[in-house]
């Protein structure tokens, strides 16, 4: 399926030559029929004499429009340019043809319309205008010719043209990365909501379960349609609209984009390849602010530039973009960018995960020029080190390389010795850059050594501190623990990390003082006394080695008064079913204290459960 885009100035007749070609008029507003001026994106399509059915996308032309004009035409496979021979080249004409050499675009057909209008001798003229304006643009060398709705002139030559031009139109490649960018979001009586958009990639199913990104919210397909049919499912190019149940339309706003769940992750900033337009009206400066098209969305956005403080018209450079929300972008898709309803530049995205650069840094130039060379190695290992770690997923959302192409990718790479991998399961893995990984190993080991350097005795350093340290989540924290502790880097007691080979010891004079605490604690064993001072370092040694049982800030029982407790605890509530803190201070003839805070402590080691005023033994 392909969709074609129109482009061109207001009134040089986009809509009412859709309208001709299709039998469909695009004009959704009776506003924008009064007017006779298309002022929000239309819709129509057409059987061409190929037997192609496709879409076309009609766009409002006015200087005022044209973001509206930008929602639609960024998954367009075919331009469709219109010039109106009685007016030749105008200022949208120039603007809506940069968009689309920014956009890639690379085949079409131009429409001299409103033949009818002039002499052979003027629309000569307007022919030699045409060719010029398409001159080093992406559309140079498309086929031009000339037409007339009213009259009906040209128009089978137009539909042979457009047939000739899609042979040379690659169709889209399918990624299995559904999305569908939203530029239409409205209820149906009956139905529901309803969103419209062109899928750029992937398969959308009846009865799949789908996201509306970055909202986060959940919906279900209840039904699709494409050209007023309806189909169980539809693949990537196809202008697709989508009933959805269990979602309100009124969520929904154009710049959305539908996708499985959790499939795409959102972008806070990307690195870009920028091309600044010729007529541009100024440079372009370093941090200046921008409007953001990409997809069908419109935001604005901070421009970093990263090789000067500012770029020229008519010139490329590496740039940074940063969105005053994240948006659900994807390695190579396209953007545009506007100011004071003027276009200025756009190009490709070539890293969705990008960190704040160092400016006019060679090594990030070089990374980013690797970036968009397309070599699956080059992508595949700057997406990890930008990731710090990467996974399969990670490097599923973020490009579009399918999974056949990654795990290759990584074999090859960790058989190099560039990348490292946390498991043999590849879907299960971390990934890291050797030398993050080397950092990680440095990091852990003067962590560890300079922690039991100061608090030897200690058994280790806390699980979350040295976590922080490292600055990684949970879960590849855990996985990168489980390969130090394979290789013998450090030792995982649960809630605490050592430094394999570490020991805990007391110095003679810690011993001393450690054998009167004990002593004097285990004097009224189930009464302790709680005014003894010591070094809290060398009590939670005592309590380490088992010495000493800590139930609460206050309150430290001998281990051997803390075992007979639980004894007793145990047998008391096997015979009587329960036990009360009152049975508990009868029992061991202590104060209420000491009895509430042994029963709290086994509570919290799950070993028993309070109901009501009593304990009982937990299963």
């Amino acid at each position: 399926m392909y969709v074609i885009g129109t482009a061109g100035h207001v009134d040089h007749g986009k809509s009412t030559l859709v309208e001709s070609l299709t039998g469909i008029d695009p004009d959704r507003f009776q506003e924008e029929k009064d007017r006779g001026m298309t002022i929000d994106i239309g819709f129509a399509w057409i059987t061409l004499p190929s037997g192609r059915e496709v879409s076309i996308v009609d766009v409002p032309g006015h200087e005022k429009f044209v973001s509206n004009m930008l929602a639609g035409v960024g998954g367009v496979d075919m331009a469709l340019l219109v010039v109106a021979a009685d007016e030749s080249v105008m200022p949208q004409t120039r603007e809506h043809l940069a968009i689309l050499d920014l956009l890639g675009v690379t085949n079409g057909v131009v429409v001299v319309t409103k033949e009818d209008l002039v002499d052979k001798d003027w629309l000569e003229l307007v022919y030699g205008e045409v060719e010029e304006l398409l001159a080093g643009t992406t559309l140079e060398g498309a086929e031009i010719i000339s037409a007339s709705a009213t009259t009906g002139s040209g128009i089978s030559d137009l539909m042979h043209f457009i047939d000739l031009a899609l042979d040379k139109t690659t169709a889209k490649k399918d990624f299995n990365k559904p999305r569908l960018p939203i530029d239409r979001s409205f209820s149906i009586s009956g139905f529901g909501t309803v969103v419209t958009g062109t899928l750029i990639d992937g398969f959308l199913s009846v009865g799949q379960e789908i996201e509306i990104i970055p909202i986060g919210l959940k919906a279900r397909i209840r039904g699709l349609q494409s050209h007023g049919k309806s189909e169980t499912s539809f693949g990537p190019g196809t202008r697709v609209a989508a009933n959805l149940s269990g979602i309100e339309s009124t969520q929904i706003t154009r710049g959305d984009v539908l996708s499985p769940p959790n499939f795409i992750d959102l972008s806070e900033a990307f690195d870009v390849r920028l091309n600044v337009v010729e007529d541009a009206p100024n440079p372009l400066r370093h941090n200046m602010f921008v409007t953001l098209h990409t997809g069908s969305s419109e935001v604005v956005a901070r421009l970093r530039l990263l090789e000067g403080e500012e770029v020229q018209p008519g010139n490329s450079t590496w740039a940074q973009l940063k969105p005053e929300k994240s948006l659900p972008v994807l390695r190579g898709d396209h953007y545009i960018i506007r100011s004071n309803m003027t276009t200025l530049g756009g190009g490709s995205i070539v890293d969705t995960q990008a960190k704040r650069h160092r400016r006019r840094h060679s090594p990030t130039i070089q990374k980013l020029e690797s970036l968009e060379s397309d070599i699956p190695s080059q992508i595949i290992l700057n997406m990890i080190e930008s990731s710090s770690p990467a996974t399969l997923s990670s490097l599923l959302s973020g490009s579009k390389l399918q999974e056949e192409e990654i795990i290759p990718t990584i074999d090859f790479l960790i058989a190099e010795k560039t990348v490292m991998s946390t498991s043999l399961d590849v879907k299960k893995s971390y990934f890291f850059t050797v030398k993050r990984w080397e950092e990680i190993c440095d990091l852990t080991k003067q962590s560890l050594n300079l922690f039991h350097v100061q608090f030897p005795l200690r058994q280790g350093m806390p699980r979350e501190e040295l976590r922080n340290k490292m600055t990684l989540s949970s879960e590849s924290f855990n996985a990168v623990v489980d390969v130090l502790e394979e290789i013998g880097l450090l030792r995982n007691f649960t809630s605490i990390i050592a430094f394999t080979g570490h020991k805990s010891h007391l110095t003679e004079e810690q011993k001393r003082v450690s054998e009167a605490y004990v002593e004097n604690i285990a004097k009224d064993k189930f009464s302790p006394r709680t005014d003894f001072e010591i070094d809290e370092d060398i009590l939670s040694f005592l309590v380490d080695k088992g010495r000493l049982v800590r139930v609460s800030d206050g309150i430290v029982f001998s281990s051997e008064a803390f075992k007979e407790m639980s004894d007793g605890v145990r047998a008391y509530i096997s015979q009587h079913g329960q036990i009360t803190v009152g049975d508990f201070r009868d029992l061991f003839q202590t104060s209420r204290k000491y009895a509430l805070g042994f029963m709290d402590y086994m509570d919290q080691q799950q070993i028993t459960r309070r109901v009501g005023d009593a304990r009982i033994l937990r299963e």
